[in-house]
């Protein structure tokens, strides 16, 4: 009896451990969950106060979890490693100090009335100044000390010690500093809101005040281009420009930034489009767009720089195959200042699909290419795979790899060939009689395929000169994908079928792929006439070569003059 009362005893310690066991373990798993949970909601909170904080701000405030350089609260003047910083004035505040800073600091000005002898003030920030920054006054470095210290003008970037900003003569003025001609100062906005009339010749007459020289640059950034830098850039612009002349297109489209034109002076404005090819034709349609408007007086000039994976027309205008951040932006504004105007032709592509004659044609704009067959085919391909799964294809190496998968594939499956038996070339109204292609490419500037000069091929054959004004298409033909690669590496040459002011395709049967500047489409039988639509002002950028240019480097002046030259040699303005 008194073994199974012991028994009895040892199962109910057994039993009160095993259920001591189960509610520790249970309490070990379910207060973490329960902290976690908390925190994220606490996170997702104060990310919407912040958020709602952010926007109602007269500070372009950005927050960050780790800041890139040694930076001090410029409320506390404590060392911060996270916090939220102003990409417009540069001022930087940890997230105890941030409504203070808010309240305290003033931002850069957009507008506002100048000095009583027209001049600009400086507006200092103190701290956080730019590494390899000297000073105004002694042109000793600035920022040495591990501490907030020293000051920045927001506008000239001009930096000064502390100890040297009671000795400054003429302390009070601010001349813009090394881009003063393409600022827009915030007196000017502050007396063209006070104009009575807003004629052309009162922007003018405003514009003198500004300067000789003046040709202020409005910055259109696309964002999704190229590797995501357009968020960093739009930054880096802010900071140097005034704010009002940098816009960001994925919140605001071309057509409305480009009005801002219409407040300066007429035919002083450049625009600098930060994006791929398909971003530049955005733009340049806005610009047509204005001329319907008879805004004529106010078109600008524009310059790219090139995000994204193909960027052909900024190669054509010696502004490189794609920036990476290889060069400050202060050199990018630097190229933009010692830049000449060319004239660039813009045509018009009218698809007329069989059949559908109640129907109007669709019609589109180019300015680099319009091509029918393989390349066409695989920008198809990415451009399809690429809408399914965009955040795949945010490398420009990992893209131009995606693209010779599509084109091994199609060299095996040709699924193009026979385009001559399918399809009917007409140049200025005169049939061409078409060899054995797969492909078809109509040419209006001289790089094509992410930097190859289709029109020379290898260079080894005479051919007609080309430029970017001359009213006329280069069309050329090719054999397949493996002859679009042999031609790209200089291999092989294209097959040359001619130049004219008036190209017209008819696709007799199937379905076919194509596209215009980089915007693909499969299209069933039709009729594609493309004609010429305008000419744009574009800025030419000599100072360095191209992609490929450096095998021309040798070449003698009068055959720099030759269709060898890497020179768009559109009209000189």
């Amino acid at each position: 009896m008194s073994n199974m009362d012991g028994d009895e005893v040892q199962d109910d310690r057994g039993s009160r451990e095993e259920w001591t066991l189960l509610f520790w373990t249970s309490l070990a798993v379910i207060i973490p969950v329960v902290i976690t949970l908390w925190c994220s909601t606490q996170r997702s909170k104060r990310k919407i106060h912040t958020k709602e904080f952010f926007r109602k701000s007269k500070h372009g405030w950005h927050y960050t979890d780790l800041f890139h350089k040694p930076t001090y609260c410029c409320v506390c003047s404590q060392h911060i490693l996270n916090g939220a910083f102003c990409d417009c004035c540069g001022v930087c505040a940890d997230e105890q100090c941030l409504r203070r800073a808010d309240r305290s600091l003033v931002c850069k000005e957009i507008m506002a009335p100048p000095r009583s002898n027209g001049t600009s003030e400086h507006h200092w920030v103190r701290g956080n100044v730019p590494l390899a920054s000297y000073c105004l006054v002694c042109e000793l470095q600035c920022g040495t000390q591990p501490k907030l210290c020293d000051f920045r003008c927001i506008w000239c970037q001009s930096t000064v010690h502390d100890d040297c900003i009671p000795s400054m003569t003429d302390r009070g003025r601010c001349d813009l500093g090394e881009f003063r001609s393409l600022i827009i100062p915030h007196h000017y906005l502050y007396n063209v809101n006070k104009l009575r009339r807003r004629l052309p010749e009162d922007y003018s007459k405003l514009g003198s005040s500004c300067g000789r020289g003046w040709t202020p640059v409005l910055v259109l950034a696309n964002t999704r281009s190229g590797n995501n830098m357009g968020d960093d850039l739009l930054k880096q612009f802010r900071i140097l420009l005034n704010p009002v002349q940098v816009f960001d297109l994925s919140k605001l489209a071309p057509s409305k930034a480009l009005q801002l034109c219409t407040l300066l002076p007429p035919g002083s404005v450049r625009v600098l489009v930060c994006g791929g090819d398909g971003t530049v034709g955005w733009v340049l349609d806005a610009i047509d767009a204005m001329k319907l408007k008879g805004q004529d007086p106010f078109i600008p000039q524009v310059t790219i720089l090139p995000l994204g994976t193909g960027n052909d027309l900024a190669n054509t205008l010696g502004w490189g195959s794609g920036y990476a951040g290889e060069i400050a932006v202060e050199q990018v504004l630097r190229n933009i200042l010692d830049a000449e105007v060319v004239k660039m032709d813009r045509w018009k592509v009218q698809v007329a699909s069989k059949g559908l004659y109640f129907r109007k044609p669709k019609v589109l704009s180019m300015n680099n290419y319009f091509s029918v067959g393989p390349d066409a085919l695989m920008a198809l391909n990415f451009h399809t795979h690429r809408e399914k799964t965009p955040s795949f294809f945010s490398s420009r190496i990992l893209n131009k790899v995606v693209y010779f998968l599509y084109g091994t594939k199609d060299c095996l499956v040709q699924e193009c060939k026979d385009l001559d038996k399918r399809i009917e070339l007409e140049l200025d109204g005169e049939r061409v009689r078409l060899p054995s292609l797969e492909g078809i490419i109509v040419c209006n500037i001289g790089y094509w395929g992410g930097g190859c000069r289709l029109w020379e091929g290898m260079g080894d054959e005479p051919c007609p000169p080309t430029r970017l004004d001359d009213g006329l298409l280069e069309v050329v033909g090719v054999f397949g994908s493996f002859h679009c690669a042999q031609i790209q590496v200089k291999m092989a040459n294209p097959v040359r079928l001619g130049q004219a002011h008036t190209v017209r395709l008819v696709l007799k049967s199937s379905r076919m792929p194509m596209q215009v500047d980089g915007e693909p489409w499969a299209q069933g039988p039709c009729t594609i006439t493309i004609t010429h639509k305008t000419q744009v002002h574009m800025l030419y950028h000599g100072g360095e070569q191209t992609d490929d240019d450096d095998d021309d480097a040798d070449t003698s002046a009068s055959e720099t003059e030759s269709h060898d030259s890497p020179r768009p040699r559109g009209a000189r303005l």
